[in-house]
């Protein structure tokens, strides 16, 4: 269940071919007020390739730009939102706002982050203090609270579905799974600076090519640091990552809600995960309060723990030195920034040149200050009518997943009442959230780009921190207004729509409705059917984890849902590389409730009059073209072998396919058997 949203993550754009190690693929905006026929490609049969049929003009004629690993729709409309947000930043940083409030902040930060001739001349300086504290670690208590001197909250395992962080671990603050109403931690595994743990396991010949390219990273950064024997210690860091890689839950297990620990008292956990020097670790981590922790991927909690007390000391240190130096590439002197891309960048994700320093500096500053930058864009961009309307979208398409709920023939009435108390009880965010976080207790100097980065990181760790053991508030938002995407939530049975996907080509108040309900509608029908896919459906309507199914019902909601995985195991995005249906099946479920969903709310909203004919085609076509072009989307080979590895999203192309599901899209255009895409009626993956 790979980030609950619309699109790889992501919910973060950082790119890879700009500032930071994640590249999040982004599926390029359709015209405004109609589809683009030009983009189609009409010598293909609907019923043989759909995303072909709608985008294969496009897809022939444009070009992946040189800065970006992918490119689509969501990448389009990102670069809109950062140009607008880069606008918003410069005003604040020109304004003279005064010293300490979230106008000077910000455009302290963007500048700082922008200035590379001040990075260039400040060399180590900013992270020496740093190393040198690393260096002077002389025992295994030292290594403890070093190792819990990193932890930043900087995993997410059921929003984002992000799983991964440099750090020997991360920390995740959500409700808890038995008591909804109080924020519990969640440790989780970390450690590696390539993806996943397959990166370094696989013998693949692309991956082993991945593992001696990374080899070659690490040497490369420790030599630019001056660090003595450097190719060693390289060595050294690559056999302590594939250690670590070795303990790690692959990504399937992670996924798996019932393979979580229980919560684990922090007095426990050197019983339970011997080796580390825990009270140590959770007193620099500022968690010896917490009272307990839940360790998501116990058996990685448990492998890390153990490498901590059997390897050598000396291998540690090299580890920390090189993780301080890798983590901080983007604010670290020209020689390390180059470095930084040519392996994340180029090496890993194909990208051919780095994303210039500005959308860097947009990213970076909505990464430290999101919500303070939020509340600039939503003031400019983000009238009250389009909230107004996007809620009535929502409403429209909520009543009509409730209608399909109570036709489900196979649905007992029991199960059909907690699937609708969900449904009622389930908060909904619009552009932007109901309160703002404050960012009081961060400090921004204008000129130290490194240490802004660091403090912001802090600022947002304590935040989490001090949720712990909390009140949850269901409201709270996982995303900032300025992201292209949307997200569901299920602890708090909740989501997000922000600001920036309401905006063409997914919602334009002025546009043919059909292409509303394509683009932002299956939005819409997507994330609110997340909370009733194969994760979301375990989750009852207080976000408590429960089983609210009766066997016979969970048992054929599990048939469905294993045949529409198998489905997608049928597509292969590189040769030899199939998409993983079980690993994508939370989103496959959602696109294809969504789409449903969103296709009765469009015939609802027709009041019984028949669709117009527009552009030549009929009001289902439209929906359903525009649904495919949303999805329009070209990726380099290492980022689509990335995707396909390590997220729970299938490619875009495969997505646009979840037409062939849904009786009315056979209808629409004439599709027989035969063709690729037929399939019985039997045999469709009607879910919900």
């Amino acid at each position: 269940m790979a980030f609950r949203t619309i699109t790889v993550a992501a919910a973060a754009v950082a790119l890879l071919a700009g500032c930071s190690r994640h590249d999040q693929a982004q599926p390029s905006q359709a015209q405004a007020h109609g589809l683009d026929l030009a983009g189609m490609d009409k010598s293909v049969s609907p019923g043989d390739d759909f995303f072909a049929y709608a985008n294969g003009a496009w897809v022939k004629t444009t070009e992946i730009p040189p800065d970006r690993s992918t490119y689509g729709v969501f990448a389009s409309l990102a670069e809109l939102t950062d140009q607008r947000t880069a606008d918003i930043i410069k005003a604040a940083a020109a304004s003279d706002a005064a010293a300490g409030s979230e106008s000077r902040k910000i455009g302290d930060y963007y500048d700082s982050y922008l200035d590379e001739a001040a990075i260039d001349a400040r060399g180590l300086a900013p992270i020496k203090p740093r190393l040198d504290a690393i260096a002077a670690i002389n025992d295994r208590t030292a290594l403890a609270r070093a190792l819990g001197a990193t932890v930043r909250a900087d995993t997410d395992a059921l929003n984002a579905t992000n799983f991964h962080t440099e750090n020997l671990f991360g920390l995740w603050v959500s409700p808890g799974f038995a008591d909804a109403g109080t924020n519990a931690a969640y440790l989780m595994q970390g450690g590696l600076g390539m993806p996943d743990r397959e990166y370094y396991l696989s013998t693949d010949p692309k991956m082993v090519a991945y593992q001696q390219a990374y080899r070659a990273h690490i040497a490369k950064v420790l030599t630019l640091a001056a660090v003595p024997d450097a190719d060693a210690k390289a060595a050294q860091v690559y056999d302590l990552e594939t250690r670590i890689a070795r303990a790690h839950a692959s990504r399937g297990d992670s996924e798996d809600v019932h393979k979580v620990a229980g919560p684990w008292p922090v007095g426990q956990f050197a019983s339970r995960a011997p080796g580390l020097d825990w009270p140590a670790f959770f007193q620099a981590a500022g968690l010896s309060g917490a009272g307990s922790l839940v360790s998501w991927q116990p058996g990685a909690v448990k492998g890390e723990a153990a490498l901590v007390a059997s390897q050598p000391l000396d291998a540690w240190k090299a580890y920390l030195t090189y993780q301080a130096l890798d983590e901080n590439w983007s604010v670290l002197p020209k020689a390390f920034r180059d470095e930084g891309f040519a392996f994340y960048g180029k090496a890993l994700n194909g990208s051919p040149q780095p994303r210039p320093r500005w959308k860097q500096a947009v990213d970076a500053t909505n990464g430290a200050l999101g919500d303070a930058v939020g509340k600039l864009y939503v003031a400019k961009w983000f009238p009250a009518k389009a909230k107004a309307d996007a809620q009535a979208m929502v409403s429209n398409i909520v009543a009509a997943f409730s209608k399909r709920i109570d036709r489900l023939a196979w649905m007992s009435p029991q199960t059909k009442a907690k699937a609708q108390a969900k449904l009622k009880t389930l908060y909904i965010g619009v552009g932007y959230p109901e309160h703002w976080r404050g960012y009081g207790d961060l400090n921004v100097v204008k000129g130290d780009a490194l240490g802004n980065r660091e403090r912001a990181e802090l600022a947002t760790y304590h935040y989490a921190v001090g949720k712990i053991g909390r009140p949850v508030d269901k409201s709270e938002w996982w995303m900032t207004p300025q992201t292209v995407n949307a997200v569901n939530l299920p602890l708090q049975n909740a989501l997000n729509f922000p600001a920036a996907i309401l905006q063409p080509p997914f919602f334009d108040a002025s546009a043919d409705p059909a292409l509303n309900y394509g683009g932002i509608g299956s939005t819409i029908g997507h994330e609110i059917s997340h909370s009733f896919d194969d994760q979301g459906s375990q989750f009852d309507e207080t976000g408590r984890l429960a089983n609210w199914w009766t066997p016979a019902d969970f048992a054929h909601f599990k048939a469905s849902g294993d045949r529409l995985a198998a489905e997608f195991d049928g597509y292969e995005a590189l040769p030899g590389l199939h998409v993983n249906g079980h690993q994508t099946l939370s989103e496959n479920i959602a696109d294809v409730a969504g789409l449903c969903a969103t296709y009765d709310g469009y015939q609802v909203s027709l009041g019984g009059k028949p669709a117009p004919v527009i552009q030549g085609l009929t009001g289902d076509q439209r929906l359903f073209l525009a649904f495919a072009q949303v999805w329009r989307y070209k990726a380099r080979e290492p980022a689509l072998r990335r995707q396909v590895l390590t997220d729970g999203h299938a490619p875009a192309n495969f997505r646009a396919e979840t037409v062939r599901n849904l009786d009315a899209w056979y209808a629409a255009f004439d599709v027989k058997p035969g063709q690729r895409l037929y399939l019985a009626p039997g045999d469709r993956a009607l879910i919900w």
